[in-house]
């Protein structure tokens, strides 16, 4: 009987020093929360790969693979067989396990890897003898060591020899939670997902905050948001949406403030609001999706004005890049057809017609003076929902 399992090749992982078991325990964690809603596996970690193996018959190999595809911190994923480290065996293997990928195929070799040193072939003879034994079974398909069409791969490790064809690019990065906690700021559009995405990526646990102007924005559109998150769980795991009240900031900044100042206004209370998230979490940065130049609130003046109000770093992983690039990202994590659907968030309230581009920070700030700013982020703060996703 084939013992069907799964490898994961560890991506950046594998050049920390003496901290490198934590990263690896986060993975193994991350790994088994993402497939506990799947079945029962077994995982553990040996010379630098991930084992997943199913325990019982409720492990569903085919829904494990795809959600590893998505899980931060593994540079490839295989799904492979595995046998006794036996030579016989081991074509037998290959001969039997890769049937339709030798079928197909024009041309093939076969790449032998002897991490257990003990076996005694070495690579390159492991490879000549499961190649000829490939061979004589599938004599259709030829052998070309050079520009092959299909590559098998047999591995000798410490516990078994595998078997498998080529591996599937993992989702790379860290694993989430291996770099401390993050607010991430979610609003309806495309770049705040896509921001959302790869700060994950580089090992971020995030709490999305999202600012909800009812009835200027409809429940449409907080949905949207919820969905948008339900999304990116995929790739951060669970989370919890802080869905903040904008409205009476939003009008009292309109009634007070000069027009064309109210989106650095607007923003400038979001940063702070999200920095009483992050404090009162344990969170030690701020994430936007802010582009440099795509819009007025985001030339280096206006971000200077924003920023100015908190203490905690701001990190923008959009800034230098096109928009181009920021949509094909959000085609690739899922979240462009969402993201376009027609329901405004509150950054299209009361827009004024020509904002102010190159503010100065005191400026800003003594135009803001006649708002009661610690009041309304109090009562901001004091009433937000909660939505739990994931």
């Amino acid at each position: 009987m084939i013992n069907d399992i799964i490898l994961l090749k560890l991506g950046e992982i594998v050049l920390k020093g003496l901290n490198r078991r934590s990263f690896e325990q986060k993975l193994i964690g991350n790994i088994n929360r993402r497939l506990s809603v799947i079945g029962k596996f077994k995982v553990y970690c040996m010379q630098s790969t991930v084992y997943v193996e199913p325990v019982d018959e409720t492990g569903d190999m085919d829904a494990a693979f795809e959600a590893l595809t998505k899980v931060f911190g593994i540079a490839t994923i295989t799904r492979a067989a595995g046998c006794e480290k036996d030579a016989a065996k081991i074509a037998e293997l290959a001969i039997s396990y890769l049937k339709d990928d030798m079928e197909t195929a024009k041309s093939f070799k076969v790449e032998g890897k002897r991490s257990d040193k003990r076996f005694p072939m070495t690579s390159i003879e492991l490879s000549q003898y499961v190649g000829g034994e490939l061979a004589e079974a599938y004599p259709q398909c030829e052998v070309d060591v050079h520009n092959p069409e299909l590559t098998v791969h047999v591995e000798i490790r410490d516990l078994a020899a595998y078997v498998h064809a080529a591996p599937t690019p993992g989702a790379g990065g860290m694993p989430v939670g291996s770099n401390g906690i993050g607010v991430t700021l979610l609003s309806g559009g495309i770049d705040s997902p896509v921001s959302t995405y790869m700060i994950a990526k580089r090992g971020v646990r995030l709490i999305p905050v999202h600012f909800f102007s009812f009835p200027y924005t409809s429940e449409q559109a907080k949905q949207k948001v919820i969905e948008l998150a339900e999304i990116l769980t995929a790739y951060c795991g669970k989370m919890t949406v802080e869905i903040v009240p904008f409205t009476h900031i939003q009008e009292e900044i309109r009634a007070k403030c000069p027009e064309d100042y109210f989106t650095l206004i607007m923003r400038r209370f979001m940063m702070r609001i999200a920095s009483r998230i992050a404090e009162a979490n344990g969170a030690k940065a701020i994430v936007t999706g802010e582009n440099l130049g795509q819009v007025a609130s985001q030339t280096m003046e206006a971000m200077a004005s924003t920023q100015a109000v908190i203490d905690l770093p701001v990190l923008q992983p959009l800034i230098g890049m096109d928009k181009e690039e920021i949509v094909q990202t959000a085609r690739k994590i899922g979240t462009f057809d969402t993201s376009i659907l027609p329901y405004e968030d509150c950054c299209t309230v009361f827009t004024p017609k020509h904002p102010k581009t190159k503010p100065k920070v005191r400026e800003v700030a003594e135009i803001e003076s006649v708002l009661d700013i610690d009041a309304l982020v109090d009562e901001a703060v004091a009433g937000i929902e909660r939505v739990k996703v994931g």
